[in-house]
């Protein structure tokens, strides 16, 4: 069975010969597996904004190939504090692990966090600057005949808006100054709108929209508010890829215990729900109350079980998420996040084999 068509036949609730398997890697993560499989250094991020082979997804057997475009946090190739294209400021926070040390890039500021912040002369990067998706349609051209091939457009609105206002920030003025917040919140809608639909017509099967909406135990917000401010917006966006490219399919990445939320995005026309925290939320609820209504992306766990847990423990995992959210097919087997670098790789290996011998 081709790649792509055991991802379609899944999405369909039909039988395959196995889930789909997909895995993103953080660069440090990525380095040690290219030194396992015997491949030369090539620096590579989980969202793929840039070329960079594919060669790991291909050694992993995965289904599914990703190659993003617009604004996402972290994972820049940078050491040192540095300003992207949208004027956020970014610092490099070190960590280490049993494996090695590594670097994340976290917020240090955004270019709307003044009191007011400069809107009038504040405009978002062009969405359509020339080679911009370059690597978008290549990944079509060159692997499309035998692989499903996706569209990362992460951190849609939210996370972009709040970037460069400030998170803080923008939660008040939903409340205080709600102007403001539109006016705030429609510069990525607009941008990503647009990012979303040229992707959609570079013939990929699934758009993966994504905003962390939600902590460990609720949503960040409440329901009314996240209606009335972002439901519309994104409905929007799920309309214009949708008249792009009918046959695409629409995913959604939201951290945390987004259950409450999924029938809105339901809605709005999200197909395919990412990543099921399963530390924060049920899949034998998400499979009685949404089995047939959407598809699932995700839910070996990134927290505890892939980076601590023995080979047992994973094949436990994995034989649990199978019989729930995997029931009739309608999974793609997939960390609920990169995997990170305090992760072994004997432990990937051991979702790879029970992906393989399923």
């Amino acid at each position: 069975m081709k790649h792509r068509d055991r991802v379609i036949k899944a999405l369909n609730h039909e039988t395959t010969d196995r889930p789909p398997f997909h895995a993103a890697f953080v660069p440090e993560f990525n380095d040690r597996l290219r030194e396992h499989f015997g491949l030369p250094p090539r620096y590579a991020e989980p969202h793929h904004g840039a070329w960079h082979g594919y060669e790991l997804e291909q050694l992993t057997d995965q289904d599914l190939l990703t190659a993003g475009a617009g604004w996402v946090t972290n994972y820049y190739l940078h050491d040192t504090p540095f300003v992207d294209d949208w004027g956020v400021r970014w610092r490099i926070d070190p960590y280490s692990t049993p494996f090695g040390k590594g670097n994340y890039t976290n917020i240090a500021g955004g270019p709307l966090m003044a009191d007011p912040p400069d809107m009038a002369n504040y405009h978002a990067p062009d969405p359509n600057r020339p080679g911009m998706y370059d690597h978008v349609e290549r990944l079509v051209r060159e692997f499309k005949d035998e692989y499903y091939i996706v569209g990362r457009v992460h951190c849609t609105i939210f996370e972009t808006a709040w970037a460069l206002r400030g998170f803080e920030n923008l939660l008040v003025d939903l409340f205080e100054d709600p102007d403001l917040a539109t006016a705030v919140i429609d510069l990525p809608y607009h941008y990503h709108r647009e990012v979303a639909k040229n992707m959609a017509e570079c013939g990929v099967d699934m758009i993966w929209l994504g905003d962390d909406w939600a902590m460990q135990t609720n949503l960040l917000i409440d329901l009314n508010t996240w209606r009335h401010f972002f439901k519309p917006r994104y409905a929007d966006i799920c309309e214009t890829i949708k008249a792009a490219n009918p046959d695409c399919t629409i995913a959604f990445h939201s951290d945390g215990a987004v259950t409450g939320l999924i029938p809105d995005l339901i809605d709005v026309g999200v197909e395919v729900l990412n990543p099921i925290q399963t530390d924060c939320m049920d899949p034998v609820q998400l499979q009685r109350d949404f089995g047939d209504k959407i598809g699932f992306f995700g839910g070996v766990a990134v927290q505890s079980t892939l980076p601590f847990g023995t080979a047992d423990e994973i094949k436990a995992e994995y034989e649990w998420l199978k019989s729930t959210i995997g029931t009739d097919g309608g999974w793609i087997c997939s960390p609920t996040h990169h995997i990170q670098l305090d992760t072994p790789i004997e432990n990937l290996l051991t979702l790879m084999e029970c992906v393989k011998c399923d």
